[in-house]
């Protein structure tokens, strides 16, 4: 049984939004169970809620119970939102209010997956550092310039808890658990699911670029890396086979020998797989997209997109 003078449970919130990934939920709520089990007595006191209903249908269609926001009455020590799927499903204003109704309270607050994306839009993320899952941060970024998300699993900053998807919040509520009530007891309840290798708040959410490409070559991944960070202004042929310490003639035969492709074919691939998230992940125009993606007009940019995936980029925004 664990020790400590605090007896009182931790009263934690889970906001699910319409669309939420089973696996995030689950990965958050579990370890807290497990925790009151092997503790002998209730450490953690969970609250489900959804925006209106009384459930939320997650991305696999399983339907969790859930409080109404609007009929909340417990007092809570923190509250996390998860969130998946598309950010124009996040439009919720009763979360933006109770959101910032509670952090005026000191109420701790947290999002998970796409659930900083609502912190955002609540305006509760300013001057903080955070994270959000990989696969939201460019619609993040298009709609919250002004905001830096870090590349981290999990991020805690003052009263502001963030954390990518998947199996990433088995790891803060590690970190959570270790920090109340010893790291011994945290180990014994990541040991109860088999997580025996715990991952740190700055282990990346992704593979390597290395892993990504399936490549070791360390000219060409840098040169890969810097396509990656320069997609809304793309680099000429010479400046980057400058930046990588090689002749024009030698970066095209990494690409040819390496990914039996060129320099522009890959870099054209990489700006427009990032069209096709903003597409299917923000509200922006085609315009703006055209525009994130290094095109000089939207025409220009939709022939790409046509000659790339079969399709016009409005279509791929229906999908």
């Amino acid at each position: 049984m664990v020790k400590g003078i605090d007896i009182s449970p931790e009263e934690i919130g889970l906001v699910l939004i319409p669309g939420f990934a089973l696996m995030c939920y689950a990965s958050a709520v579990e370890p807290l169970r497990a925790a009151n089990l092997l503790a002998g007595r209730e450490l953690y006191r969970v609250h489900t809620y959804a925006p209106e209903d009384r459930s939320v249908t997650s991305s696999s269609g399983a339907s969790i119970s859930a409080i109404p926001l609007a009929s909340r009455r417990e007092r809570l020590d923190s509250l996390f939102v998860i969130a998946g799927g598309h950010p124009s499903g996040w439009d919720w204003p009763i979360v933006h209010r109770t959101l910032r109704a509670l952090a005026r309270d000191g109420v701790t607050i947290g999002g998970i997956s796409g659930g900083p994306y609502l912190l955002a839009a609540a305006g509760l993320l300013d001057e903080c550092r955070f994270t959000i899952h990989w696969e939201h941060t460019p619609a993040l970024r298009e709609a919250f310039p002004e905001l830096k998300p870090v590349q981290a699993r999990y991020v805690f900053d003052r009263n502001r808890l963030t954390c990518g998807g998947g199996v990433a919040p088995l790891d803060m509520m590690h970190a959570l658990i270790a920090a109340r009530h010893g790291a011994a007891f945290a180990t014994s309840v990541s040991d109860w699911y088999l997580h025996t290798h715990v991952g740190s708040s700055a282990a990346p959410q992704r593979a390597s670029a290395a892993e990504r490409h399936g490549l070791h070559h360390p000219r060409l991944l840098s040169v890969l890396e810097k396509m990656e960070a320069t997609i809304e202004a793309p680099l000429d042929r010479k400046t980057m086979a400058r930046f990588a310490g090689v002749t024009e003639r030698h970066l095209d035969r990494l690409f040819a020998t390496h990914l039996g492709s060129t320099f522009t074919a890959e870099y054209r691939r990489l700006r427009l797989e990032h069209a096709r998230t903003l597409l299917q992940q923000s509200a922006l125009t085609i315009s703006e997209i055209a525009v994130a993606c290094g095109y000089s007009t939207p025409a220009h940019f939709s022939r790409a997109f046509r000659e790339q995936y079969g399709t016009a980029p409005r279509a791929a925004r229906r999908v």
